[in-house]
């Protein structure tokens, strides 16, 4: 297949931007990543964007068409395509857009990725995020979001000794690295015991075990790699990726502390690119949940097994530390705008790959991963970067 690079960033503000639509969201991440890579309207072939649930967010939908509208996109007719997938929807929209661009049918996509979260009630977020678990036989009984990832989480303490503490450490070097993103929803650091001392949400899981409901937008500009010299001097080519599902329902899956879907998702990843776990020095996996963060640096193959929480309280994860794990402060810090996590990600690492990501920048970073979560692992999908250079 033809070699695909990214040309183009662009991101807004996360956080609780109740001033802000989420057209405006969307216009302003598209627009700064069109800018960045440098291509005029008429050059652009395609848009892709990932969007979870603006419907019952802002009672909008057929938002891919809108978003091109509002861009001034509208009179060029371009294909459009909102892709859903849970908190997966940007990832597999970066995916989708990928595979067009080494297809050969198109050969410049913009890949955007939003959501309008907090123009509705906690209560009601939460039965929207909830809806990406399996309705019938879990949430229709009382299963909340967090309570399925904290039954993941009590089972990974069952089996393998990983303590309160161990959780907490995530939380805490996530706002560490959320305190250098000018964007991140949370700039701020917490201590361990901030965490430790947090109200309940579904215990093993406090306050500061989850992720926000967040607003924001991001955009990439894809090119074929054959053509990305003609936009800029630092492309990043997209080296490999790989999509899996699983079970919806927990009750369903082979392991509770294993997420099959992300173990098949990275190896096919890995098989693509030609790359190993050690090859990665820089990772944005999905840490809705401080656990989500472990179980991924397990099923990623960057520590065996049962040691993430471990690899975690030593420094392993650390910015700078053996691997870098989330620099932009993850989902738990940046914030998590469900549809634009996904290529967030992707935005983290293009910055890293491209040495500006300022005080959080990752040295000698030279391959990237990200990884994202669609429910509670039913979907996964693992996208890997290197500099073009």
């Amino acid at each position: 297949m033809r070699d695909v690079a990214v040309i183009g960033v662009g991101e807004t503000a996360f956080g609780e931007l109740w001033d802000r639509s989420f057209r405006d969201l969307g216009i302003e991440a598209g627009l700064r990543a069109i800018q960045d890579a440098k291509v005029t309207a008429d050059e652009i072939d395609a848009l892709y964007v990932g969007n979870m649930s603006a419907g019952k967010f802002v009672d909008q939908e057929h938002v891919s068409a809108l978003v091109a509208d509002y861009s001034g996109l509208a009179d060029q007719h371009l294909p459009t395509v909102r892709v859903e997938g849970g908190g997966a929807c940007g990832a597999i929209a970066l995916l989708q857009a990928r595979l067009a661009i080494a297809s050969g049918m198109h050969d410049i996509v913009v890949v955007g990725g939003a959501e309008k979260m907090t123009d509705v009630g906690d209560v009601q977020a939460a039965q929207i995020l909830a809806g990406t678990a399996d309705q019938e036989w879990e949430t229709v009984f009382g299963a909340t979001f967090a309570g399925l990832y904290a039954m993941m989480a009590r089972r990974h303490m069952y089996e393998f000794g990983t303590t309160r503490e161990q959780l907490a450490a995530v939380a805490v070097k996530n706002h560490r690295n959320g305190a250098l993103n000018p964007n991140a929803q949370f700039q701020r650091e917490i201590t361990l015991e901030t965490v430790l001392q947090a109200p309940w949400v579904a215990e093993p899981l406090g306050l500061f075990d989850c992720a926000p409901l967040s607003d924001g937008a991001v955009a990439l500009v894809l090119c074929g790699m054959d053509r990305a010299r003609k936009y800029t001097d630092r492309p990043v080519r997209i080296a490999g990726s790989g999509q899996a599902s699983d079970f919806v329902a927990l009750h369903d899956r082979r392991d509770l502390t294993t997420m099959d879907a992300t173990v098949i998702a990275g190896k096919r990843a890995m098989q693509e690119a030609s790359f190993e776990p050690k090859d990665i020095q820089v990772a944005e996996v999905h840490d809705n949940f401080t656990i989500t963060e472990i179980l991924a640096i397990e099923d990623l193959r960057f520590v065996p097994k049962g040691k993430g929480g471990p690899a975690t309280e030593e420094g392993f994860t650390a910015l700078n530390g053996k691997i870098t794990v989330n620099p932009s402060g993850g989902l738990k810090a940046r914030g998590q705008p469900v549809g634009a996590t996904g290529v967030a990600q992707a935005v983290e690492i293009v910055r890293q790959l491209r040495g500006e990501a300022g005080k959080r920048q990752v040295t000698g970073a030279e391959r990237g991963l990200t990884h994202t979560l669609g429910g509670t692992g039913a979907t996964a999908v693992v996208h890997l970067f290197e500099r073009g250079d």
